[in-house]
């Protein structure tokens, strides 16, 4: 089950995201609260589902999903997930220093080498 920033872990990282811009003549919809993007961001990183497979409970997945490419270009997810890590890492939840990642999930791309030669009779003329 997916667990829900805390409030300890919100203060910590809540000055490292941007500023919502706000437009000058006041028009347009009011931004989506950082808090609950990044959390419906998390969710989908977690569970590593669809973007639009994401509950109702969070915002639309679409406004996640761009505010996640945002963060992304912009940097921000690194710093983010950075400081979450470093939070972990002194609550003793986490060890990096033990930490690995398995990259048995990931399938062969199509059309990579092969890993021999054919044999000489099933080569294309």
């Amino acid at each position: 089950m997916f667990k829900r920033l805390s409030h300890k872990q919100w203060s910590y990282i809540a000055p490292l995201l941007p500023e919502l811009p706000k437009r000058k003549d006041g028009r347009g919809r009011p931004w989506r609260d950082s808090r609950e993007v990044l959390e419906g961001i998390l969710w989908v990183l977690n569970t590593g589902a669809q973007w639009s497979a994401l509950p109702k409970e969070y915002p639309p997945y679409q406004t996640c999903h761009r505010r996640f490419q945002q963060w992304r270009e912009a940097g921000v997810m690194k710093m983010l997930l950075t400081a979450l890590t470093q939070d972990l890492e002194r609550s003793h939840c986490v060890q990096l220093h033990e930490c690995y990642i398995d990259g048995s999930f990931s399938a062969a791309k199509k059309g990579a080498p092969p890993l021999a030669k054919p044999s000489g009779a099933r080569v294309p003329k």
